[in-house]
């Protein structure tokens, strides 16, 4: 019961903490890793353990799938370059860097286990990353960059993990076969994620209930990573794979399953990401009091490793823009800005922690596992380095460096769907081919009703109804026409959210507008 309560409270607190955030202008991810920290030097606070093998299974797949439905595959087909220099090349970079710092400074420490450590500290975390950036008006096209980055990066670090620690545990060497592994087990989660996608989409086709279709979102996600895993596959890529099929499936005609299932979505969001960073705050105490006086001589390890992880990835977003202005690229980074801005948007969460976490106590032989306890000291002063400060200072560097969007290019892209969605509409209510894809009843209804008000403006028919029912039948025209309308603009957003030059969270909110203007529409 005492564990439930204190649950209970982090989920209070962050519900707190949005509203403290919303106030002080900074991210509530932060406050609630700040809060948890600090509650737990309370006397006799009470100690929440989950075991290091859920926290990712818990966590990773409801926030990766919240993120994921933001994005569509055109997305990804433009920006694959992108994908794989920061969410492959980077993470491996950034793991060899840090694996050979450790290994030099760390006596003992072996380079299997020092190869652990790099994999803990290199990908960044998606969900803070979205937490921190949406607040302080970046960019879109960075925001997108970070997205892209952070969907996929962990799969990446996950399997280096791994094998290191599979390597320290048995005493062998980390061989080529990681890379292979990582390949087979990407192609597999594709095809478990496809599968998931479909297999959603059936169950919502047969399903009547409205709720009952957007708790099923809930349970997918952690289906399709659990099933990937089972099958020695990347749950983090299936999840994601799994929430991009269906925003690609998703029907126009789902206007009042879209609302909904959005302001569940949100509402889920935003209560895991404050249980899980208020984890990580209360996690971060523990290993504190755990290596009590000892911790102050890692203190020069960590600032050195901490060091090393910002310069790396600073000097391979440099790298890029380089080679990006050399090949005329229009993809960020493109301006020292970008590099700067992305270098500092680089926060380490809950996939750090949790591989910290899951760090071996013994070797098969019954050894202590090498340098741990340094090892998890620094995985969580990486944490607390690249998400607090950075989450703390980043409206503040946007301010400086002058690079806070002002909206003008998402109001743009809005007017252009828009627009593309009232010439749908328009076109709908003129091209009488496109009555034979609506319902037969619907246009027996609008084709009689066109008739009666054709034959009464034209021939004087009907003179002898009253006002009050021409009102009426006037009125449930107009209905009707607008129906027609909103379905043909709905379809029009839908496809275009697919199209490669359309931001899908602009179409996102155009949509909703739209799902909103038919739900209030009467029956």
């Amino acid at each position: 019961m005492e564990q439930l309560a204190l649950i209970i409270g982090l989920l209070f607190a962050t519900v707190v903490a949005v509203g403290l955030g919303d106030r002080l202008r900074l991210p509530y991810p932060v406050l609630m890793l700040l809060l948890a920290a600090g509650l737990t030097f309370i006397p006799g606070f009470p100690d929440l353990r989950i075991s290091p093998e859920l926290i990712l299974p818990i966590f990773l797949p409801p926030l990766l799938f919240a993120t994921a439905q933001r994005s569509s595959w055109s997305v990804f087909r433009i920006r694959w370059r992108t994908i794989i220099l920061l969410a492959v090349a980077l993470v491996v970079l950034s793991t060899a860097v840090v694996a050979g710092a450790a290994w030099l400074m760390i006596p003992s420490i072996g380079i299997p286990a020092a190869i652990a450590l790099g994999a803990m500290v290199a990908p960044p975390d998606p969900v803070a990353v979205e937490s921190v950036a949406g607040r302080v008006h970046m960019p879109r096209r960075l925001i997108t960059v970070l997205q892209s980055e952070g969907l996929f990066n962990d799969a990446a670090a996950i399997v280096v993990f791994q094998a290191a620690v599979a390597s320290a545990v048995g005493g062998t060497n980390i061989g080529g076969g990681v890379v292979l592994k990582f390949a087979i087990g990407a192609a597999v989660a594709v095809l478990v994620g496809i599968l998931m996608g479909w297999l959603t989409g059936l169950i919502t086709r047969l399903v009547t209930s409205m709720v009952a279709r957007s708790a099923v979102t809930l349970v997918v996600p952690f289906a399709a990573y659990i099933l990937a895993e089972e099958v020695h596959a990347s749950g983090v890529i299936a999840v994601v794979v799994t929430a991009l099929e269906m925003k690609r499936h998703s029907r126009p005609q789902d206007a009042a399953e879209r609302i909904t299932r959005t302001a569940f979505w949100d509402v889920v969001e935003l209560l895991v990401t404050g249980l899980a960073f208020g984890l990580v705050g209360l996690e971060i105490r523990q290993v504190i009091a755990e290596e009590g006086s000892a911790i102050f001589g890692m203190v020069g390890l960590a600032v050195v490793v901490c060091v090393l992880v910002f310069a790396v990835r600073f000097g391979w977003l440099a790298l890029m823009a380089v080679l990006g202005r050399m090949r005329d690229g229009d993809l960020p980074p493109t301006s020292f800005k970008d590099v700067v801005i992305l270098t500092w948007c680089g926060m380490r969460g809950l996939a750090t922690l949790a591989l910290a976490l899951a760090l071996p106590v013994t070797l098969a032989d019954g050894t202590d596992f090498p340098a741990r306890h340094e090892i998890i000291v620094i995985a969580c002063a990486v944490l607390l380095a690249t998400l607090v400060l950075p989450g703390l200072t980043l409206p503040w560097l946007m301010r400086v460096l002058k690079a806070a969007d002002d909206g003008t290019e998402e109001r743009a892209a809005a007017k252009v769907l828009a627009a593309r969605a009232q010439a749908a509409a328009v076109a709908a209510l003129k091209e009488t081919e496109l009555m034979r894809q609506l319902p037969p009843e619907r246009v027996a209804v609008v084709k009689e009703k066109m008739r009666r008000l054709h034959a009464e403006l034209l021939d004087g028919t009907n003179k002898n109804e009253s006002a009050a029912q021409m009102r009426e039948r006037g009125r449930e025209l107009a209905i009707t026409v607008q129906t027609i309308a909103l379905d043909a603009a709905r379809q029009e957003i839908v496809a275009a959210r697919n199209e490669p030059d359309t931001d899908p969270e602009v179409a996102d909110r155009v949509l909703r507008q739209l799902d909103l203007r038919t739900m209030m529409m009467p029956d």
